[in-house]
């Protein structure tokens, strides 16, 4: 196993305003295919997405969560991935029909993308924008660009086994703690440089040893890298929230079709089941709701 498999490096240009990231997703990237079958260009746009999930939380101050999806009218109708500021994630996919030959856009058709920060701490931001670009790093660097005014350029691949990718990123000054000297030419030379990576570079290449092959002139300081894991943050408890929001009668509707409840999660294909009594208890004010009492669960497989 490669030492840079499942990490992210991040790394600043010294005197420059301009930072990035370098990410490698394996086992990471094969846990969510565990628990899903999906056509190959499903598998790597799933891929491409969790590689710019994992880039763009770890440009955050923020303790909490980063939810990318893509909605579409077209044959893709979700593509989600949520990542934690411990680099922790889960993804999924859902679609229509057959997929055989249609291109990404194709899937994509009048689509938008919704980013979503939710913060341990204080309220949930969303931003809405349509589909801008040809591949999923052209549609985040517009959305970076248009909502967020920060210029960010991203490099992905995923080959439906391993996904990769890499951010540079033009911070604002007010974001800066010291002024850096000035380089008015350092963000576009920085990108023609980057420009000329391949796929097979970004994928095999370690991050030390990408970046002094396209940076060869350049003074990079490099942080401490940082682990990926694929984690559920399904529970009993949110399946029980969820319920309860459904109100009584249409809970108890639910039960007289079938004998229990079976709620299956999207991301880990977890199986919750809730039968009358554990629906009652769902309603009894008096009921104090915990992981192993009230709620029977098992995996599905």
């Amino acid at each position: 196993m490669k030492k840079f498999q499942d990490s992210l490096l991040p790394f600043l240009f010294e005197n420059t305003p301009i930072r990035g990231n370098i990410v490698h997703l394996n086992h990471t990237y094969h846990e969510v295919l565990q628990h899903q079958t999906l056509p190959l260009i499903l598998k790597q746009a799933l891929g491409e997405l969790m590689a710019a999930s994992a880039l763009l939380s770890a440009t955050l101050k923020m303790d909490g969560a980063m939810v990318l999806q893509l909605q579409s009218k077209g044959a893709l109708k979700l593509l989600v991935v949520e990542c934690s500021s411990n680099l922790t994630m889960r993804a999924t996919a859902k679609w229509s029909g057959e997929i055989t030959d249609q291109s990404f856009l194709d899937l994509v058709a009048n689509g938008q993308f919704v980013i979503t920060l939710d913060p341990e701490e204080g309220e949930a931001y969303q931003g809405i924008v349509p589909i801008e670009g040809e591949t999923i790093a052209e549609m985040l660097q517009n959305y970076m660009l248009r909502s967020q005014q920060i210029d960010t350029t991203l490099w992905l691949h995923c080959d439906g086994e391993n996904a990769s990718g890499m951010l540079l990123q033009k911070l604002p000054e007010q974001m800066l703690q010291t002024k850096p000297e000035h380089d008015a030419d350092a963000w576009n030379r920085f990108n023609q440089l980057a420009n000329t990576l391949t796929n097979d570079e970004l994928q095999n290449l370690a991050p030390e040893v990408l970046l002094t092959r396209l940076f060869v002139e350049e003074d990079i300081r490099l942080f401490e890298s940082r682990p990926t894991q694929f984690h559920c943050s399904c529970s009993k408890i949110k399946v029980a929230s969820m319920l309860k929001m459904l109100g009584t009668e249409e809970v108890e509707s639910m039960l007289a079709e079938r004998e229990k409840i079976e709620v299956n999660c999207d991301f880990c294909n977890k199986q919750y089941l809730f039968d009358a009594v554990d629906a009652a208890e769902l309603f009894n004010e008096k009921a104090v709701f915990v992981e192993n009492s009230i709620l029977k669960s098992n995996t599905a497989h």
